[in-house]
């Protein structure tokens, strides 16, 4: 996607619960993409609360979802239709799709009823997605951190 002088890439993650994977997706961009990245995240179903190992595995590398004021949020076309690219982690055909936008569809291990342990890796491996993402959107945005 070509960089735009004028406005801020935007990116939505989306998971059917939005209480792990896209928590942790939409958090690691907000630290790596700072605020030259509009950042979201939704499910298709969204659960109550987000995943208390979630939660701690995030702590961990100093992430802390609850001050950050994340919590679960419905899947909606506006979010959608605002977003210039669309991050799925397994909600399939649940999430809308609208030509011009660029899709696509991370395939991670769902931490839904995980212990912390099994959440690292997913952790990890979002966050190295993470910074690909942010090299391939905005190659200023390189923080190296």
């Amino acid at each position: 996607m070509p960089e735009r002088p004028d406005r801020r890439p935007e990116v939505l993650f989306v998971c059917v619960h939005n209480s792990g994977r896209s928590q942790m997706a939409a958090a690691f961009l907000a630290r790596h993409g700072g605020d030259r990245v509009v950042v979201r995240s939704a499910g298709s179903a969204p659960a109550d609360d987000i995943n208390p190992a979630v939660i701690e595995a995030m702590a961990e590398v100093g992430i802390d979802l609850r001050a950050a004021g994340a919590f679960p949020k419905k899947l909606d076309e506006a979010a959608v239709e605002a977003s210039d690219v669309v991050i799925t982690m397994g909600c399939g055909d649940a999430c809308p799709f609208y030509p011009g936008k660029r899709y696509e569809d991370w395939t991670l291990d769902d931490p839904a009823g995980q212990g912390v342990d099994a959440v690292r890796p997913i952790r990890d491996e979002i966050e190295r997605r993470i910074r690909a993402l942010v090299d391939d959107l905005v190659p200023a945005l390189r923080t190296g951190a």
